[in-house]
């Protein structure tokens, strides 16, 4: 590195991963500031985040800004997560998160800044060019960045990539003023959801309407509680009239508050149709591991596209519980190569 230190924006949290990778960057020598991004307004949750990361801005003796995005991230992340449920679908707010809004606006900032380097807590690596995943893949969250614009990566670091997540707590519970870090409890996946999504949608709709529950031939079986309580593969909630075999949820029909639901066994896909595919313009057929939903393991396809970067997943084995809205995110080895929005399956 030059005598000039290079400056570094650290995204910061609150948490454990943000505070350590501000502390191993400066360590290395980095000239390092810090930003925390205020995305929504959940009781006590920006007061708290805020006060923890000023507490290590001031052991760290770095300058922290606020930055208030909560009305970007209600238009690109938030809402459309609602509409998404209204629509019957299951939406990734973390992956649109991540390109709208820390690999988007919190880059930005750091732009505005005249910062070098952008640093994020994220559990991942990349050499430059592609995405790889973390050393800790109970941890590695890959999955979530497939859609960030990949020029970004050389302004990227991701410090933790190659570390556990018992040694990132070890490395604070060592540190006096950081050592109530590690013992924190491990944030919601979803910021803003507490308890669970239906919670969220209350504040904007009836979610609580019976409607009937139909078989695969449309006859109706029961009833349930209403569409936006259940996702695709959901096993119980509602009930069918006779029924000696547990059911899971295939289908939900939003205009009509009704449910779709049959034997495990028919839930099962090969065939996984996809849209907004980010890989790059001169790929149009992909053979790779794709894995379907964040905790799935990755399972061999080929991969179709058109012009239009929408397409079809022909995989090698039968998947099950296949959610359009969610994202099919490929991989080569431990190489992210994109993905794309799942739409349907067959």
């Amino acid at each position: 590195m030059s005598d000039k230190k290079k400056k570094v924006l650290v995204g910061m949290s609150g948490g454990v991963d943000s505070t350590v990778t501000a502390k191993l960057l400066q360590d290395e020598g980095y000239e390092v500031v810090g930003v925390y991004m205020k995305l929504h307004d959940k009781p006590g949750y920006y007061e708290e985040n805020v006060k923890r990361v000023r507490h290590v801005a001031d052991y760290l003796e770095i300058d922290v800004s606020i930055l208030d995005l909560s009305e970007e991230f209600d238009a690109a992340v938030y809402m459309p997560f609602v509409e998404s449920y209204k629509r019957g679908l299951t939406p990734n707010p973390c992956a649109v998160c991540n390109r709208q809004i820390k690999f988007g606006k919190m880059l930005e900032y750091a732009d505005k800044i005249g910062a070098d380097y952008l640093a994020t807590g994220h559990y991942v690596r990349h050499d430059g060019k592609n995405i790889l995943e973390a050393v800790d893949k109970s941890k590695d969250q890959s999955y979530f960045l497939f859609d960030i614009d990949k020029s970004v990566l050389p302004r990227i670091l991701f410090p933790l990539g190659d570390w556990l997540k018992e040694d990132v707590k070890a490395y604070a519970a060592d540190i006096e003023a950081l050592k109530d870090f590690a013992l924190q409890k491990e944030s919601s996946e979803i910021c803003f959801v507490e308890t669970t999504y239906v919670d969220v949608l209350k504040e904007h709709m009836d979610v609580d309407m019976p409607g009937n529950v139909l078989d695969t031939e449309g006859n109706v079986i029961g009833h349930h509680k209403g569409y936006m309580h259940y996702t695709i593969g959901k096993r119980r909630g509602f009930h069918v009239r006779g029924a000696q075999e547990p059911h899971y949820v295939k289908e939900i029909l939003p205009d009509t508050n009704e449910i779709v639901v049959t034997r495990k066994d028919t839930l099962l896909a090969t065939k996984i149709f996809i849209e907004r595919c980010n890989l790059p313009k001169e790929i149009v057929t992909l053979e790779c591991d794709v894995k379907i939903r964040y905790r799935t393991k990755p399972i061999r396809c080929r991969v179709t596209l058109d012009e239009k970067r929408n397409g079809l997943i022909e995989l090698q084995e039968e998947v099950y519980g296949v959610a359009a809205g969610q994202a099919a995110v490929f991989y080569e080895g431990e190489k992210l190569l994109g993905g794309g929005w799942i739409t349907a399956s067959e």
